[in-house]
């Protein structure tokens, strides 16, 4: 795609290509790149609500941030319905399953906190109902502003349409917990616009969403990340010799691919305060690859740009594949060029042998990787499954250069941080 001039001063850059031949080299089970099993006896941190996406809080360098040595997470959540008739089956069981497969549609932004960084304990809702301008909230960033315990949450306004949103509160700590007060007026930062990024009415099956922001630490300035689809009508993308890359004889048919057109976005911001966004031309795009590039966030580290993003399976393009996980690249600058972290991308993908465990992964600067539980085989031919809805081990991995190394394993939802804030 081409780039377009920023009014903002940002020299244009042109986005950088996960190609085919670069998904080509990705192979499952790989032990210094899969996660390790995770057994189906696993704990549950609630009977009541299902979570998934895990947003630490964090400072906008990406440090995950303890107040007044509490540890705090936002999840999306959803409740249970074990006595819902909608979810029992012809038997009057409970269907959990299904219920655990309608939860995007009710998602909503709660909070937990932890004096050890992981036995969580549910604080409950981060907005009250009808704040959010919109049915669903879905996943983004809590960002710690100052010691006064302000909070500016950008999170993702879905249904109708889809939004980059952000809301401010306010952190509050006594010795038995936390709790969050504010969180009552919520900003729209902006949308796809159709030129750079895809919009509902190019394609049904876009994705415009999880918001990350941060300051480059090379040139001081707000940025915020996203995931998104290169603009253009669904089918009309095309995939050329430099989005397939260098394929062995034999690779060059590339069947429908044409319809996976993620991309990383990236926007600056106008103001100091986060409130006046431009987005720029993608960071990467997968075209021909892969549909989706979800939760994408960086680990700055020995003067290189981390990127890691998540992807399915399912949203591979027709002819390369690879496990649900962690994918990531690396550049100089933050503008790129980028290249596959491993030759591939892939940093932590699920087994095969349980392809379902565990999904939407967040890199740590510390080197942990916390992600949830969401299905895993309690039977030797995998046709019984236990649903999660809970937080998974934690992974522990290790970033040398352009390679990465899983080299520990930790507790469920073990998410300790890096610098605790006093509040003032």
């Amino acid at each position: 795609m081409k780039s377009t001039p920023s009014k903002f001063g940002k020299t244009p850059h042109q986005p950088s290509l996960w190609t085919r031949a670069d998904a080509l080299k990705v192979h499952a089970d790989d032990p210094t790149t899969t996660q390790p099993l995770v057994s189906a006896n696993f704990p549950v941190l609630s009977d009541e609500v299902f979570i998934w996406d895990t947003m630490p809080l964090r400072d906008i360098d990406g440090n995950i941030t303890s107040v007044d040595g509490w540890s705090v997470i936002f999840t999306l959540t959803a409740d249970r319905h074990p006595n819902d008739p909608q979810y029992l089956d012809q038997n009057g069981n409970y269907d959990v399953i299904r219920d655990w497969n309608d939860r995007h549609g009710r998602a909503k932004m709660y909070y937990w906190f932890s004096r050890t960084g992981k036995d969580w304990k549910l604080g409950g809702r981060v907005m009250a109902e009808g704040v959010s301008p919109t049915v669903r909230e879905w996943a983004g960033t809590p960002i710690l502003l100052n010691e006064q315990g302000e909070v500016d949450l950008y999170y993702t306004a879905v249904t109708p349409g889809a939004t980059i949103v952000k809301v401010r509160g306010r952190v509050v700590t006594t010795e038995h917990g936390v709790s969050l007060v504010g969180f009552e007026k919520v900003k729209p930062l902006f949308e796809a616009d159709g030129k750079m990024y895809q919009t509902e009415a190019q394609n049904a099956f876009w994705g415009f969403r999880d918001p990350w922001p941060f300051r480059d630490p090379k040139d001081g300035k707000l940025y915020m990340l996203f995931e998104g689809n290169v603009a253009g009508e669904r089918g009309s993308h095309k995939v050329g010799k430099a989005e397939i890359g260098d394929v062995p004889p034999g690779y060059e048919d590339v069947g429908n691919s044409r319809f996976q057109t993620a991309c990383v976005g990236i926007a600056v911001a106008r103001d100091e305060d986060g409130d006046d966004w431009e987005m720029l031309p993608p960071l990467l795009t997968a075209v021909g690859v892969n549909d989706q590039t979800e939760r994408p966030h960086f680990v700055f580290q020995d003067g290189k740009y981390y990127l890691f993003t998540i992807s399915h399976t399912f949203t591979y393009a027709d002819g390369v594949t690879g496990p649900d996980g962690v994918y990531g690249f690396v550049a100089d600058s933050l503008f790129g060029p980028y290249v596959p972290l491993n030759g591939s991308g892939l940093v932590l993908g699920n087994p095969s042998s349980q392809p379902f465990q565990t999904y939407s992964h967040c890199v740590m600067p510390n080197g942990l990787v916390t992600s949830f539980i969401d299905s895993v085989p309690t039977d030797d031919t995998g046709t019984q499954i236990r649903i999660g809805g809970t937080e998974a081990p934690t992974v522990g991995i290790k970033i040398k250069g352009q390679q990465t190394f899983v080299v520990a394993e930790y507790d469920y939802g073990y998410i300790p941080p890096m610098l605790d804030v006093t509040l003032k």
